[in-house]
C-alpha cells in the first residue's frame, strides 16, 4: 500500500455503505466481518477491492473467507494438536485460490532450523520457534513462489477471527 494506511473506521463505513450487514473489524490489519448478500467470494473480493479502490485510491488484495472455510483451515493445523508446539509460534497462510504448479523445494530452502512447515489447498501452516519476524517463510515469499494472493496470521488472531466469524452469522 506504500505507506498508505487506511483506518478501520473508515473501512468499517465503506462496508456499511457497500449495504453489509453486522460489519465489525478485529485489530489494525484489515479484518473486517460482515453478513453478505450470499455472493461468492471471488465476487465479494471484487466488490470490496474495487470499493477500496475507488474509497480510498488504494489497490490491495483482498481474501475472503467463509466462516466453513476459516473452521476447515483451523481444524487442518496438525501443529494444534502437537503439545510440544508453543501456539504463539503457530501461522497460518490464507491462500485466496489453490496454488498450481509451483516448486514446493523452493520454498523449502528458506526454512531455518527448528522452524516447521505444512502446504494445503487453502493455506500454509508454519511453526517459527525462532519468531514470525525472522523467518524467511513470510507471506511475500508465498505469493512470489505459489502465484496466489495470500494473507498471514498468527494462531491467536485466527482463532479470535473464527470467534468474530461465528458470532455475526
Amino acid at each position: 500500500m506504500g505507506g498508505k494506511t487506511l483506518k478501520m473506521a473508515d473501512l468499517k463505513k465503506m462496508f456499511e455503505k457497500l449495504d453489509f450487514k453486522n460489519v465489525r473489524t478485529y485489530i489494525q490489519s484489515g479484518n473486517v466481518f460482515f453478513q453478505d448478500h450470499n455472493e461468492k467470494p471471488e465476487v465479494l473480493e471484487q466488490t470490496i477491492q474495487k470499493q477500496i479502490k475507488d474509497d480510498f485510491n488504494m489497490t490491495v488484495s483482498v481474501i475472503v473467507l467463509t466462516p466453513g472455510k476459516l473452521e476447515r483451515i483451523i481444524e487442518a493445523n496438525s501443529f494444534n494438536d502437537d503439545p510440544g508446539k508453543v501456539k504463539s509460534y503457530l501461522h497460518v497462510t490464507f491462500l485466496q485460490t489453490k496454488p498450481e504448479n509451483y516448486n514446493k523445494e523452493s520454498v523449502l530452502v528458506k526454512k531455518a532450523e527448528k522452524e516447521e512447515i505444512v502446504f494445503t489447498d487453502e493455506a500454509v501452516y508454519l511453526y517459527c520457534p525462532n519468531g514470525y519476524g525472522k523467518s524467511k517463510l513470510n507471506n511475500n515469499l508465498f505469493e512470489n513462489k505459489l502465484k496466489v494472493t495470500a494473507t498471514t496470521r498468527n494462531w491467536k488472531t485466527t482463532l479470535k477471527m473464527f470467534e468474530l466469524a461465528q458470532s455475526i452469522s
